[in-house]
């Protein structure tokens, strides 16, 4: 049996989720979820101790500790790294990182049975975070490696069937300046859907069970753009 808590502020929305896997069962899944803004740092740590609280299951006896890494709001990744970490450390377990983009994929997959779907986050100053998936046995498989872009300069993946691609995240609501060639590709938007923790416990899972947990002083959140600090510096010396 293995147990994972994974937690997320990565966005708008606040989460914990507690995954126990047990051979030949059913996974057992709790997970609390709530759009907070600017709440993160209140709300994060009590929904850890809400769901180990309805698992029954104590600190000690978690077995990884995963986060939402990003790409997402600077501050919030910080948060949930920071906690995550702090969690990992103080208990000597692995840390794992999960892509909030690839956690919006699979929370397509397992809310609507979306297979092939273009995740973008608004990622302010004009640009968009954006990847593309395929899920394959309830997995999803990158298309297109996660970039950081202005709408204008995003195309789709090309392929042989290019109209059933499904947009999830807060970056949709920028479609509008999406190439007609996007527009026209995708059939159905999704600007409200977070990243949910409880979807990334699942990812989180299938990396612990490949080894791929990480030591908790590893820890560091995806970013995409680095460089964002300099520009709102350079932006401020400007006024």
């Amino acid at each position: 049996m293995s147990i994972l808590l994974a937690l997320d502020a990565s966005s708008s929305a606040c989460s914990a989720a507690l995954l126990r896997r047990r051979s030949g069962a059913d996974d057992e899944l709790i997970s609390r979820f709530a759009l907070t803004p600017r709440e993160h740092t209140r709300r994060l740590l009590p929904m850890v101790d809400e769901v180990l609280a309805e698992a029954g299951v104590r600190p000690g006896e978690l077995d990884a500790v995963a986060y939402g890494h990003g790409p997402g709001s600077f501050t919030g990744l910080r948060i949930a790294a920071g906690a995550a970490q702090g969690l990992a450390f103080g208990l000597d377990r692995p840390l794992i990182g999960v892509s909030t983009l690839a956690a919006l994929a699979l929370g397509a997959y397992r809310r609507y049975q979306f297979r092939s779907v273009v995740t973008a986050l608004d990622a302010r100053m004009g640009e968009i975070y954006v990847a593309a998936w395929q899920c394959v046995e309830g997995l999803p498989e990158p298309l297109l490696d996660e970039a950081v872009m202005a709408p204008e300069r995003f195309c789709l993946p090309v392929r042989e069937d290019d109209h059933g691609w499904v947009g999830v995240g807060s970056g949709w609501s920028l479609s509008e300046r999406m190439p007609a060639q996007v527009q026209a590709g995708v059939s159905r938007q999704l600007p409200e859907m977070e990243a949910d923790a409880a979807d990334m416990a699942l990812l989180a899972m299938h990396k612990l069970e490949a080894g791929r947990g990480q030591p908790a002083h590893l820890a560091q959140p995806v970013y995409l753009r680095n460089e964002v600090a300099w520009k709102k510096m350079d932006a401020g010396a400007a006024k």
